[in-house]
């Protein structure tokens, strides 16, 4: 694979007068190219130390700009509705794990890929359409809106979602969504599970390692906002343990110290928590914390979990601190850094001390110019590490919009983001990659 290494630096022009009308950007084309045909490119540059907008008060940017790898994800052969990522990632054993789907409905697409920071290369380990092998006319999953997560058993697992609230109808023979796994070892793709709440989508999910439970909250097809299940699957026996009518619509809490998940039932971001147990089973128990929860980290040394609510509907992003040993929650500082609340992936460095995040989840992010920030949870201040646009705006035709999928590695050294991006369109059309090596004067 060629990546071609560049030192950017952009040129701002400003006038008084009135600014001539924008050029009218090139149609959209399948797959993405990068210049000469690499399949990635790495940059570095003072433009990504220079804000384009007013920060908040209090907000610093970091001193060293970080080297960034940037590619596109393959398989983007056709156009989709649009291409696009949103469940959350992995970075595990040296690699990076990420899902990205077409949107399209009611017979859609979505794969998972393994990228290779070393060889700086992706493998495709899921073609979710060729998995399922579905009949025509069958309703086909667009999304993998859950998280993945690595099982001891040495395959990753997920869980699809539809690409339109109309297709998941008996007119598509609909049924309900998939439990999936892959195996990156072996590049095996298996079904774990279909429909394990009939006509139910399943848009999130949380996964215990160690007992291997796939804990998922779904999405009625019926597009009912209020029934939201929350169940517990047994991937070993592929039984169902449990299931509860009040599910998570999009964030659940996993403790591995003790087993336990947490999630707030209904579509609220901030609410009273509550807790199932799989070493007491029997119903969920309703704790009397209440805590914001659109994003959480993994739970980290010092049985800590940090949390974000969604700051969405007017309300401000909020991050808060999750103790699983108490399970009682603080209000830790607003997350923000400009104009953008809405944050769907968060990250915490093995230590504790760093988190990582992008505000503008759903799209926006270039307001703010694309700050990727850092939150440190001792001094409780924010930092932008870089500002991503208009770099590659300008240098590769590329805006990088949202995502909802960031993933940071076990050293604290590659922050990996997977982004909704626009080359021409309204929204955006496409899923790109960006590998952020952080200084190590900036952790």
């Amino acid at each position: 694979m060629r990546f071609l290494l560049c030192v950017g630096v952009g040129i701002g022009i400003y006038s008084s007068a009135l600014p001539a009308a924008p050029p009218r950007p090139a149609p959209v084309t399948y797959p993405p190219t990068l210049p000469h045909g690499a399949q990635g490119v790495t940059d570095t540059s003072p433009e990504f130390l220079k804000p384009k907008v007013p920060l908040l008060e209090g907000v610093t940017i970091a001193r060293t700009a970080p080297t960034i790898d940037f590619a596109y994800f393959p398989g983007q052969t056709y156009a989709g509705n649009p291409w696009s990522n949103w469940g959350d990632s992995l970075a595990v054993n040296g690699k990076y794990y990420a899902s990205i789907g077409d949107h399209l409905a009611p017979a859609g697409n979505a794969f998972i890929y393994e990228y290779d920071p070393e060889k700086k290369s992706f493998r495709q380990l899921l073609d979710l359409k060729k998995l399922l092998a579905l009949p025509e006319g069958h309703y086909v999953p667009g999304k993998i809106h859950s998280r993945l997560d690595l099982g001891a058993d040495g395959w990753l697992y997920g869980s699809t979602h539809r690409g339109s609230t109309k297709v998941t109808t008996d007119a598509y023979h609909y049924t309900g969504d998939w439990i999936v796994r892959v195996n990156p070892s072996t590049g095996a793709s298996e079904v774990v599970a279909r429909a394990p709440v009939p006509k139910h989508c399943i848009p999130t999910s949380v996964f215990d390692p160690k007992r291997l439970i796939f804990y998922g909250g779904t999405a009625p097809g019926s597009g009912d906002p209020n029934n939201i299940h929350f169940f517990a699957y047994d991937v070993q026996n592929r039984k169902i343990l449990y299931e509860d009518p009040h599910g998570p619509a999009r964030c659940m809490i996993f403790a591995p110290s003790t087993g336990r998940v947490y999630f707030i039932p209904g579509k609220d971001s901030v609410g009273q928590l509550v807790r199932y147990d799989p070493n007491k089973p029997g119903a969920v128990e309703k704790l009397s914390t209440t805590i914001g929860l659109r994003a959480a980290t993994d739970e980290t040394p010092q049985h800590r979990v940090y949390t974000v609510s969604s700051g969405q509907n007017g309300m401000d992003a909020e991050l808060y601190v999750f103790d699983t040993k108490t399970e009682t929650a603080t209000k830790i500082g607003p997350a923000a850094v400009g104009k953008n609340q809405y944050i769907a992936s968060l990250d915490a460095d093995r230590t504790g001390r760093f988190l990582y995040y992008i505000p503008g989840a759903h799209g926006g992010a270039e307001v703010d110019g694309t700050p990727v920030v850092q939150y440190d949870t001792r001094t409780h201040t924010r930092k932008v590490l870089a500002f991503l646009h208009p770099f590659y705006q300008e240098k590769y035709g590329c805006t990088l919009r949202g995502t909802y999928s960031v993933a940071l590695d076990a050293a604290g050294e590659r922050l990996y983001v997977t982004w909704n991006a626009n080359r021409g369109s309204r929204a955006w059309d496409t899923a790109a990659l960006t590998v952020i090596q952080i200084p190590p004067s900036e952790r």
